[in-house]
């Protein structure tokens, strides 16, 4: 299949061939024809497999087919949870609409108010926004959303996990002319996503896509064991060194871990950018701009500094803390391995870390094999997590005790 099959309009396949996209991916070839239909999509979209195109496309389609008679607000809303994410929706969109004449905005969080208001105040054809700000224009009656005609929600599973369900729903109800309505999300496990999904979606197409091997995530993942911080640290100075590390994300906790590894590397010889949650915008998009030039080969991150990181060429990701939840590792390493390259996820874990270390591999299906630095092998065995046997046995001699007490009584 070739994106000449969706009969889509000769300015946006020209666009296409211009900017490379030849071939549509599982998820486009699957959502662009019941997109172009106009039906409500609920879509799991794996990192790196072009879902943004999946609701572009079928959103610019709309517009060519149904010009705007008079200015006004946006018809097109696409909501994603982060600033970075939503600023890489708006450039993606920008290019796909060259020669369209179209009106394309953005609205986030932790930039400056007056331009947004501004814009608000002009012809907008298409909105990408964050929903912390968006509801903040909504609430003063400087955006209207009574003219959105397509609704896009990008990331749903991360748009609940960072607590926007309810302005998502506040900003749905007042868009009430809406046309369509599309749902993304990395995973569609569980009932949050569902839940979320029936008050917005009407009779909602489900898809759930297993991309292919050349366009699956080629991800080499292992793990090494460390006996404590300063072995873990040691670990990360010897593997950021190696040649074939050209571009690397190092996921850490909490912004404090961020500001003092970034002096540790930094006294080690490792220069490196970070991004973490309490950073202003311009501060954030400095540091990702000197990472994707390639100023610094490294990025430190927490995961809500992270989310939203769109970088076709990492090679690697490093889990110096583990995550706290499973689902979050697979987001994590879904930041390499991206467009059908290859990549390398790495865990360093101490003791304490094996618990989650075991719900990983249950989550994934794979065990994650344990790897050795010759010079800086493990002086510990490994620590196995606690069995729950043994709180099941303590259960089980209570039961008995309350029921030899209740035939006593």
């Amino acid at each position: 299949m070739q994106f000449d099959d969706f009969h889509l309009d000769e300015t946006l396949l020209d666009t296409l061939k211009a900017m490379g996209h030849k071939t549509p991916t599982t998820i486009q070839q699957q959502t662009i024809p019941l997109g172009l239909e106009q039906q409500d999509l609920l879509a799991r979209a794996p990192t790196g497999t072009g879902k943004t195109a999946s609701f572009l496309l079928p959103a610019l389609q709309h517009l060519i087919d149904f010009p705007r008679r008079f200015s006004g607000q946006a018809r097109v809303l696409i909501l994603t949870p982060t600033r970075e994410l939503a600023s890489q929706v708006h450039r993606y969109a920008c290019h796909l609409a060259t020669g369209l004449d179209l009106d394309i905005a953005i609205i986030t969080g932790g930039v400056p108010y007056a331009p947004q208001e501004k814009a608000l105040k002009e012809n907008i054809d298409i909105l990408v926004a964050t929903p912390g700000r968006l509801m903040e224009y909504l609430d003063k009656d400087l955006f209207d959303a009574q003219a959105v005609e397509i609704f896009v929600i990008d990331e749903a599973d991360r748009m609940l996990d960072m607590g926007f369900s309810s302005a998502v729903q506040s900003i749905a109800i007042q868009a009430h002319s809406r046309k369509q309505n599309m749902l993304f999300s990395a995973t569609l496990e569980g009932g949050g996503v569902s839940k979320f999904a029936q008050t917005l979606l009407t009779n909602p197409v489900t898809i759930e896509t297993k991309p292919p091997r050349s366009e699956k995530a080629k991800i080499h993942q292992w793990l090494h064991l460390a006996d404590n911080r300063e072995h873990k640290f040691a670990l990360l100075c010897n593997i950021l060194k190696r040649e074939e590390v050209k571009r690397a994300i190092v996921f850490v906790k909490t912004r404090e871990v961020v500001a003092s590894l970034e002096g540790q590397l930094r006294q080690a010889g490792i220069d490196c950018a970070f991004m973490r949650g309490d950073m202003e915008q311009k501060a954030r998009f400095q540091a990702l701009g000197r990472f994707t030039k390639g100023e610094v080969n490294v990025l430190l991150a927490t995961d809500v500094a992270a989310r939203g990181i769109d970088i076709d060429d990492i090679t690697h990701v490093i889990n110096f803390d583990m995550p706290r939840s499973a689902d979050t590792y697979v987001h994590r390493i879904g930041r390499t391995g991206r467009a059908g390259n290859k990549g390398t996820a790495i865990s360093l874990a101490e003791a304490h870390d094996m618990r989650i270390v075991g719900k990983i591999e249950r989550y994934i299906e794979q065990p994650l094999k344990r790897r050795i630095i010759e010079e800086l092998r493990p002086k510990h065995k490994e620590a196995r997590p606690p069995s729950k046997k043994k709180s099941k046995a303590k259960d089980k001699t209570v039961s008995k005790k309350q029921k030899a007490l209740k035939k006593k009584k």
